[in-house]
C-alpha cells in the first residue's frame, strides 16, 4: 500500500479496467494499433442553451507526465492479472499520439467533440479517466459560474465556496473554473497562488462576536485596514446596529483619511428589503460610494429575482450552489472510441448504437466547424464533417438540426472557423497554453457571440449542430449495417 508521505502519480489515476484492456490489447497484439476517441458531453447542465469547455491545462499537464514508476509497476504486479510482458512495457510508457480539443473558455453544445485523441490503443484506453475527470469537473463549474455571472448582470461574483467543495481540488480548480465563466475572483488562497485567481475576504461574524461591542469590532477592522474595510452587519440586527455602527466606524476612521472606499455585506435575512434601507441609510449619511455586497446560499436564479426586484447590490459572493453545481452536479461528459487505422493508414469509423437514441455516436475522425455571420459576428451553427472534408464559405449552405431533420437552415455571409485546435503532436506539445487571464477574457467574448436566445436560462433557443452530409450518410450505413 502507499504510505502517506509518497507521491501520488496521477497516471494511476484511471479506473481499473482501463489496465485490464491495456493488458488485453497487449496480449491480442493491438497495443499499437491507432484509435481515435471523442469526448463530448449530451446534455447541457440546467436545461442551459450552451455550456463552457475547460480542464484543458490540467489535460496537458497530465499528459506530459504520464510514466510508470516502479512502485506503480509493483502495484499492478500484485494482483496477479498482469503478463510480465505487458508490466514490463510500462517501465518506459508515455504518451506518443495526437489530441485536438477546443480552447478554454469556449462555448461548446452537445454530441460535438471538445477534444479528439489519436494515439495507441493502450495510450488512448489509459488516459480516459483523467481527461473525463478533468474536463468534466471544470467544464461544469465554469459553466454554473457563466450563468450566474450573467444573472448578476454587471455587478461583480466571486466565488465563495471552497469549504462546501468536493474536496481540495474541487475547491481549487473550482475556483479556477469559476474565474473561467466570469467570476471576479475567489475567497479561496491557494487557487490565487497556484492559478492567479484573485483572493480577497474580509471577515467572518467570529470577528464580530471576538470584541466587546460591534462597533468597536468595526472601528478596529477600519483602523487595520483602511484601504479594505468591508463591514460584516448582519451579526447582531442589520438595520439597528450593523448598518449604523459601520457608518460610526466609516466616519471616525475612514473619513478623517480621506477614504471614501469602503462597504458592507449581509449574509442573511431579506436581502432586497435590506439592501434597499441600507442604501438608503448609507447615502444619507453621505456613504454614497459605499458598496453593498451579500452573499448566503446563493444561485442564478435568486440572483434574477433579487435583481428584478430592485435590490441594491453591488457584489455578489456565491458559494456552495456555484462550486458544486448544486442544481444539476454532474456534467455527464463520455469518451467514446470513433475509428481505428489500418496498418496501411485507412481510418475506418466506429459507431455505438443504444436503443437510447441519444447514446448513439457520432462516428470517424471529424472536424468541427463555427459558422459566424459576417454582417452581426454572431455564431449561427456548429457543422461535423469527416477530417478530410473542408467548408467553402463563400458559398451558402443548407444545414439541418440532426434531432428534428425536417428543420433546414440557409447559411450565407459567413465565416467557418475550425474549433478543434492541435494540442499534442507525437506526443510533443504543439499549442501554448494561454494564461488564465487570457482564458477568462476569450470566454467573454465567446459568449458575446451567442445570441440572446441561446443564453436563455428558461427554454433556450437550440443551437444548430449539424452533420455534414457524408458524415451523416456514414454514420447512417453503419446504423443500417449493424441492424441487420
Amino acid at each position: 500500500m502507499m504510505t502517506s508521505d509518497q507521491k501520488i502519480n496521477l497516471t494511476m489515476l484511471c479506473d481499473f479496467y482501463e489496465l485490464t484492456m491495456a493488458n488485453g490489447y497487449f496480449q491480442s497484439n493491438q497495443q499499437n494499433r491507432i484509435t481515435y476517441f471523442d469526448v463530448f458531453f449530451r446534455n447541457i447542465p440546467d436545461g442551459g442553451g450552451f455550456a463552457i469547455a475547460a480542464g484543458l491545462e490540467q489535460v496537458v499537464k497530465y499528459i506530459q507526465e504520464l510514466h510508470f514508476g516502479e512502485e506503480d509497476i509493483a502495484f499492478l504486479r500484485s494482483k496477479k492479472l498482469f503478463s510480465e510482458e505487458f508490466l514490463d512495457s510500462l517501465k518506459d510508457f508515455r504518451f506518443t499520439g495526437d489530441i485536438w480539443a477546443v480552447p478554454e473558455g469556449t462555448p461548446i453544445f452537445p454530441r460535438e467533440p471538445i477534444m479528439t485523441v489519436r494515439a495507441r490503443a493502450i495510450e488512448a484506453q489509459l488516459v480516459e479517466t483523467f481527461l473525463l475527470l478533468e474536463l468534466n469537473h471544470q467544464s461544469l463549474i465554469a459553466t454554473k459560474a457563466n450563468r450566474v455571472v450573467r444573472a448578476a448582470q454587471g455587478r461583480t461574483v466571486l466565488e465563495f465556496g471552497s469549504r462546501r467543495a468536493q474536496g481540495g481540488d474541487g475547491a481549487v480548480l473550482g475556483a479556477r473554473a469559476a474565474y473561467i465563466g466570469g467570476c471576479a475572483g475567489t475567497a479561496c488562497t491557494i487557487s490565487d497562488q497556484l492559478y492567479g485567481v484573485p483572493a480577497g475576504g474580509t471577515m467572518a461574524h467570529s470577528w464580530v462576536q471576538m470584541f466587546d461591542s460591534e462597533y468597536e469590532a468595526f472601528k478596529t477592522y477600519c483602523q487595520v485596514y483602511p484601504n479594505n474595510a468591508t463591514l460584516l452587519v448582519d451579526t447582531y440586527n442589520t438595520l439597528k446596529s450593523g448598518v449604523p455602527n459601520a457608518i460610526r466606524a466609516f466616519n471616525e476612521v475612514l473619513k478623517p483619511l480621506g477614504i471614501k472606499k469602503c462597504g458592507i455585506r449581509l449574509d442573511s435575512g431579506d436581502m432586497t428589503y435590506l439592501t434597499k434601507q441600507a442604501r438608503k441609510m448609507l447615502d444619507e449619511a453621505g456613504w454614497e460610494e459605499c458598496k453593498i455586497s451579500v452573499s448566503n446560499s446563493l444561485d442564478e436564479y435568486i440572483i434574477r429575482d433579487l435583481m428584478t426586484q430592485g435590490a441594491e447590490i453591488d457584489l455578489f459572493g456565491v458559494g456552495e450552489r456555484l462550486i458544486t453545481a448544486r442544481s444539476e452536479p454532474v456534467f455527464g461528459g463520455v469518451y467514446k472510441l470513433t475509428a481505428v487505422e489500418t496498418e496501411q493508414g485507412e481510418i475506418i469509423p466506429k459507431i455505438k448504437i443504444s436503443e437510447n437514441v441519444g447514446k448513439i455516436t457520432n462516428p470517424h475522425f471529424k472536424k468541427l466547424y463555427r459558422f459566424f455571420g459576417n454582417d452581426t459576428g454572431k455564431a449561427i451553427a456548429d457543422y461535423l464533417c469527416v477530417y478530410d472534408e473542408t467548408v467553402d464559405d463563400s458559398k451558402n449552405m443548407e444545414i439541418f438540426d440532426p434531432d428534428a431533420t425536417w428543420k433546414r437552415k440557409t447559411v450565407y455571409d459567413f465565416t467557418a472557423k475550425e474549433m478543434l485546435v492541435p494540442i499534442f503532436k507525437n506526443g510533443e506539445l504543439v499549442y501554448k497554453l494561454p494564461t488564465l487571464e487570457e482564458i477568462k477574457n476569450y470566454c467573454a467574448e465567446q459568449v458575446d457571440t451567442l445570441w440572446d436566445e441561446v443564453k436563455r436560462f428558461d427554454n433556450p433557443h437550440t443551437f444548430y449542430v449539424d452533420l455534414s452530409q457524408k458524415l451523416w450518410d456514414i454514420k447512417y450505413d453503419l446504423l443500417r449495417r449493424n441492424n441487420r
